[in-house]
């Protein structure tokens, strides 16, 4: 499949009183047409600053690219410039945001949110622009389209504010759309109606998603491809069928080990991962998922390994099994 957008080694750090922090460490990814990819790991990890370096929504400062590039459609966005990116933010990479309240402006009627971006992409007249948001509120199911587009974001439930925020997002038709978080705060009813509606204007559109999320039960349901984050970092990524059949990396495999079963006993209790993660003002040097880790050896401290290939899709960093281990082991103890 055709390729939307290439990340390659991009490294985002922040610069605050206390020092640099290093976001987001040397991450690789790819993106084709009609795929869907999870960026899955804890709160801190570095996927929503991610997400906001590939939408360019950064307040720089205090951050700041360190390296890296990210290719849209085969041309470096880190290099374009604020009104470059106007002209693909909203058009041609879209992205719908954690909290649908705080996201809408709160003084404008939906309808304006929605008619303001057809008119600056689409050049359309304000009444092609009405009718086709129109027509969008009504292919994610807001009921009434025609008298709730003239209403405001507090007259909607969150389910429809949400609904509103997907609308707003697609109706450009992007190429690529970033939800970061689209279900939180949502009832698990409203969650299933949000997902389906995505997955069917996906279908429609020929569209390709980045999907943001805690919930690995999302992940299972929507992804095609799996990139798990811990500490800025990715620690393994591979086909969402590999990641849950064969997770290889330690942090992954405590990660679906914390997910409830329906076949759980009452007298097993929900794994969780002891510890905190690595303070990235000063990060480790070896793995940073090391002092969390039952499996960690003495090389782990020091050295980060290499790439591990486990099949042509399927990759994690961790010395486990890694042919590299037992030399690099031999080096760190001489």
């Amino acid at each position: 499949m055709e390729k939307i957008l290439e990340v390659k080694d991009l490294a985002v750090s922040f610069k605050t009183f206390f020092g640099e922090v290093e976001a987001v460490r040397g991450i690789s990814f790819d993106v084709h047409r009609k795929e869907t990819i999870a960026i899955v790991g804890e709160s801190g990890c570095g996927k929503s600053v991610t997400a906001n370096s590939i939408m360019q929504l950064l307040p720089m400062p205090p951050a700041f690219f360190k390296g890296g590039q990210i290719l849209f459609n085969g041309e470096d966005i880190v290099q374009k410039s604020e009104k470059e990116m106007q002209h693909i933010r909203g058009n041609q990479i879209a992205m719908v945001f954690q909290d649908p309240m705080t996201s809408l402006n709160p003084t404008m009627k939906i309808g304006k949110q929605i008619v303001e971006g057809l008119m600056k992409h689409q050049k359309l007249s304000q009444s092609d622009a009405r009718n086709k948001a129109i027509e969008m509120l009504n292919l994610v199911a807001v009921p009434q389209p025609e008298k709730r587009i003239d209403q405001y974001p507090h007259e909607f439930s969150g389910g429809m504010r949400q609904r509103v925020m997907i609308a707003l997002a697609m109706v450009s038709n992007p190429q690529l759309l970033i939800a970061d978080e689209p279900t939180t705060a949502l009832d698990v009813t409203v969650q299933a109606q949000i997902l389906e509606l995505m997955k069917n204007i996906q279908d429609k559109m020929d569209m390709s998603i980045i999907l943001i999320t805690h919930d690995l039960g999302i992940v299972a349901d929507m992804s095609d491809k799996v990139i798990v984050m811990y500490a800025g970092q990715i620690m393994e990524q591979g086909q969402t069928d590999e990641i849950f059949k064969s997770p290889s990396h330690p942090y992954t495999k405590k990660l679906l080990a914390s997910v409830p079963r329906l076949d759980m006993n009452r007298s097993e209790s929900l794994h969780s991962i002891e510890g905190t993660p690595p303070d990235l003002y000063i990060p480790p040097k070896g793995c940073p998922f090391y002092d969390r880790c039952e499996d960690a050896m003495k090389i782990c401290k020091d050295y980060m390994p290499d790439i591990d290939n486990h099949t042509n899709t399927h990759y994690s960093r961790c010395w486990l099994n890694h042919p590299m281990a037992k030399s690099k082991a031999e080096g760190s103890e001489a």
